[in-house]
Parts: structure tokens; sequence; C-alpha cells
């Protein structure tokens, strides 16, 4: 009988590894899922919230980094853009989503936690007048915490942010 208990247990958790759409990430020790996007889902999500997106390529292929691609972005991050585009007031064109062509890692835009956004005074004043300033990365882009812990990493001519949740939505 223990032996079916485990063996539920493990058809149980391999069903949430393998799942459509679904992701685990463990950044404190425990597992969380993530929900995926289709590059579809969330142009809709933009385009309900006021949110526009542009791309050097005028294309949205996921594996060229010359396009914007939305495909396999987290929920959160989707949610995050609408929270900074409500909270802000500002008008938010997103340039970079989840195409190659970024520097890689677990909280990376090919992973669905990074969008980048243009830059204009608007949404430049709400990022450096509400968000802690936390130093400096690596790279020399000064860095912005909001409360909830989204990190905004002023790049020069766009904001690179690392969305670990969506911000209060």
């Amino acid at each position: 009988m223990r032996f079916r208990s485990v063996l539920s247990a493990l058809v149980l958790v391999l069903g949430v590894l393998f799942a459509p759409g679904v992701g685990l990430v463990s950044s404190s020790g425990e597992a969380q899922a993530v929900t995926k996007l289709t590059h579809s889902q969330a142009t809709s999500m933009f385009s309900s919230s006021g949110i526009t997106w542009s791309s050097s390529g005028g294309c949205s292929d996921r594996n060229n980094p010359t396009c914007t691609s939305f495909e396999q972005l987290n929920l959160s991050s989707a949610q995050g853009a609408q929270t900074l585009k409500s909270a802000s007031g500002c008008a938010l064109n997103i340039t970079g989503g989840t195409e190659t062509g970024h520097a890689s890692g677990t909280y990376s835009h090919w992973n669905g936690y990074k969008l980048d956004f243009g830059k204009n005074s608007c949404i430049s004043g709400y990022v450096t007048g509400h968000f802690a300033y936390i130093g400096v990365r690596g790279d020399g882009a000064p860095m912005y915490q909001s409360g909830s812990g989204n990190v905004y990493a002023d790049e020069g001519n766009h904001w690179d942010v690392l969305y670990y949740n969506c911000g209060g939505c």
C-alpha cells in the first residue's frame, strides 16, 4: 500500500513538472508554479492596458534577436507591466521580451522574467521617484527596486525590468 501512495505522489509531481504552461522556480528553496503565456495572450493583455511594443526587426520570432517576442513570458511579468502602466499613468512601450540575444540565467528575458521598456521622461521620473535606489549592477546600470521587489535597471536607452512578481496586481 505504501508503494502505491509513493507512486501516486510521484505521478502528481511529474504531472506538475511537465504540464504545459507551468514551470517550477525555486529562489528561496520553495517550489512556485510559473504560468507561461503565448505571444498572442501577452499582446492581448498589453493592448487591453494601452501598452505598446515595437521591434527593430518588425517581427515577433522568439529565435530572432531583432524581434520582440512574448512567447513563454511569465504571466506575472505581463501583469507587472500592466501594474506599472496603471500606477504610473505613463506611456509604456516594450522593446524587448523573451527573444534570444539577451543575457542568460534563471531570471532572464528568455525564461520570461524580464521586459525592456523604452525610456521617456514620465516613466524614468516614476521609477526614480517611487522606487528605492539599490546600487549599480555589474555592468554599471543604476538599479531601483519597487516595494514588491521587482528590479528596474537603467541601461541608458531603455529600462531592463526583472519581474519576480506582478507588482501588486
